[in-house]
């Protein structure tokens, strides 16, 4: 099982940046990695229902998939040998505080994510992003 572990969430105003980051831990057998996992960020606002923020393939290169709400304000990225996922956040709006949790599955793809994605293989605990206007 890889574990996940959330960091980089805080108080921000309106405009600001943040960078999340995912650490993954942990291997499901002898060759299973992190690196094997489509990887993908999601966030859930109080009251309200988890949601796809953003999904990355396990080979990274052109597969990466956005929420209308985010797209061209949010990066999300991997680095298979730090065994860590990214998002970059700029231009953030009081819209955009939530929780933030990243996932990742081997069996699901990134553009599946975008969809279906309650039941993926690993999830983080959350970190909390807060958006000040």
């Amino acid at each position: 099982q890889v574990q996940l572990v959330e960091s980089g969430g805080g108080l921000v105003q309106a405009g600001g940046s943040l960078r999340l980051s995912c650490a993954a831990s942990g291997r499901t057998s002898s060759t299973t990695t992190f690196s094997s996992y489509a990887m993908g960020w999601f966030r859930q606002a109080p009251g309200k229902k988890r949601e796809f923020v953003a999904s990355i393939a396990w080979y990274a290169i052109n597969s990466t998939y956005y929420a209308e709400a985010v797209k061209g304000r949010f990066t999300i990225s991997r680095d298979n040998v730090k065994d860590t996922l990214y998002l970059q956040m700029n231009s953030l709006a009081p819209e955009d505080t939530a929780v933030y949790y990243c996932a990742g599955d081997r069996h699901v793809t990134a553009r599946a994510m975008v969809t279906a994605f309650n039941a993926l293989d690993a999830w983080g605990q959350g970190t909390l992003v807060t958006v000040s206007s």
